[in-house]
């Protein structure tokens, strides 16, 4: 029995993330193009006729970019909220209605991975993270959030992997191009996590037994993978914490697939 994840894409201009199971496979978000998201998933040796479903976070366009073209072409089940799915309207295209289907914030299964989402503090009409399990092996995907709290720290307690949001670099952010307003956006309470904040975050997890953690949604303009790994890896080591002993820390590449990795 194995469960493994593979980031796609994981940054400001789009996200997918494949996850899977022996039997099954699920994306979660599909925000670039279908043509380049089918292409990711051939690399590794999926047809994107193989997704069981498409489970979408919220209705941001680097998270569902591509996610109408994949259903409608490969008959694809896709996941939302109520909220988003009226969010996302005229966003996806005509989606068949065997394919729409609505989430609330309990529990279910496509085949034989068990979904969980949470909510998420993002400024979307009803964000969500999702955790994936099948049997005791479970993997959570995290990002775009304003910040970190507990509620979301404690659902992820139980990971086993997590994809952390570490989307940008303070002082990159402050001195960068964005106008003010999408700074302050950035950096707000719904916007999205910081490496710093990623760092404490990651201190938290690991200590609650979380043993990977992967850093993603990496911003091209504020950000650099060097400085988000470093930046946890001297925070964690601040706490007597040494990744690749106390824990597995790695980065998912922002416009590339990063590769397969698997829960043990």
């Amino acid at each position: 029995m194995t469960l493994s994840i593979t980031p796609l894409f994981s940054g400001s201009s789009g996200n997918a993330i494949l996850i899977s199971s022996d039997d099954t496979k699920i994306l979660i978000d599909a925000g670039v193009s279908g043509k380049r998201t089918e292409q990711a998933l051939a690399s590794v040796g999926v047809q994107a006729g193989e997704i069981k479903g498409i489970l979408i976070s919220h209705e941001h366009s680097d998270h569902i970019q591509g996610a109408g073209v994949l259903s409608r072409k490969h008959n694809i089940p896709l996941y939302a909220t109520r909220m988003t799915w009226q969010a996302a309207n005229g966003k996806l295209g005509n989606i068949l209605a065997h394919n729409m289907r609505e989430i609330g914030k309990s529990d279910f299964f496509v085949d034989d991975l068990l979904v969980e989402p949470f909510d998420t503090p993002h400024d979307a009409a009803d964000s969500v993270g999702f955790c994936v399990s099948r049997g005791a092996k479970k993997i959570g995907v995290a990002t775009d959030l304003g910040y970190f709290p507990k509620s979301v720290e404690h659902r992820l307690h139980a990971c086993d992997l997590v994809l952390l949001e570490a989307n940008h670099d303070k002082k990159m952010l402050a001195h960068g191009p964005y106008p003010h307003h999408l700074k302050q956006r950035i950096k707000s309470r719904h916007g999205h996590l910081s490496n710093d904040d990623a760092a404490h975050a990651a201190i938290k997890l690991t200590a609650a037994g979380v043993s990977s953690i992967l850093l993603g949604h990496l911003s091209e303009q504020n950000n650099e993978a060097r400085l988000a790994f470093r930046t946890v890896t001297d925070a964690l080591m601040s706490e007597g914490i040494v990744p690749g002993k106390d824990i597995s820390l790695g980065l998912a590449l922002r416009d590339a697939v990063t590769g397969v990795f698997y829960v043990k």
